[in-house]
C-alpha cells in the first residue's frame, strides 16, 4: 500500500508564489543596484544577506504546517 500525499492548500500554494516573488524582486534590485554602480561583490553580500530570511521562512513553513495539522486533529481538552 502506498500513502497518499495530501493535496498542497491555496494557503501552501499562495505563500510559495510570494517567496518566489520575493526573491525575484530581490534579483531585481541587485541588477539595479550594479547599474546604479556598486560593486557586484557588495550586491552579491547584500543578496545573500537579503535571502537569509526567505529561506529561514521557506524552511519552517513545513514546521508550521505540521503543528498547524497537530493542533486542528486533537481532541478539545475542555470537556
Amino acid at each position: 500500500m502506498s500513502a497518499k500525499k495530501p493535496a498542497k492548500s491555496v494557503s501552501q500554494r499562495a505563500i510559495a508564489f510570494l517567496l518566489i516573488l520575493q526573491t525575484i524582486l530581490i534579483g531585481v534590485n541587485a541588477e539595479n543596484r550594479i547599474q546604479q554602480g556598486d560593486s557586484p561583490i557588495e550586491v552579491l553580500i547584500w543578496m545573500i544577506n537579503q535571502c537569509i530570511p526567505v529561506l529561514k521562512q521557506a524552511s519552517s513553513f513545513p514546521e508550521k504546517q505540521k503543528k498547524s495539522l497537530l493542533s486542528t486533529h486533537r481532541p478539545s481538552e475542555d470537556k
